[in-house]
C-alpha cells in the first residue's frame, strides 16, 4: 500500500500494518469528534510516525498512486475533520 503524507512524500506499507493504522485511526476520529485538540494532535503525530517507521519512503522523484492520503503534521483538527468525513482516513 502506498501512503502519502501530505508535504512529507509517499511511503510504501505492508498490508500487514493496516490493524494497527486502523486502530490509530479510530482514535483520531474519536478525538476529532470530541474536539480533543490535545489527543489529536497526540495521536496525529502517532499515526504519522507509525507511517514513517514501518514503511520505506519513495524516491523524491516517484509518483506513485497513493492508497491513503494523511495530513500533514501540522493540520489543523478542523481542516482533519473536513478530510474525514464519517468514514476516517484509513477505509475499514
Amino acid at each position: 500500500m502506498i501512503v502519502r503524507i501530505m508535504g512529507e512524500g509517499q511511503v510504501k506499507l505492508a498490508d500487514s500494518h493496516f490493524a494497527e493504522l486502523n486502530r490509530l485511526d479510530d482514535e483520531l476520529l474519536e478525538e476529532l469528534e470530541a474536539g480533543d485538540e490535545e489527543g489529536f494532535r497526540r495521536t496525529l503525530e502517532a499515526l504519522l510516525d507509525a507511517v514513517r517507521r514501518l514503511g520505506t519512503p519513495l524516491p523524491d522523484d516517484a509518483l506513485e498512486p497513493s492508497e491513503l492520503i494523511l495530513p500533514a503534521p501540522d493540520s489543523a483538527l478542523d481542516e482533519v475533520r473536513a478530510m474525514l468525513g464519517d468514514d476516517g482516513l484509513i477505509p475499514g
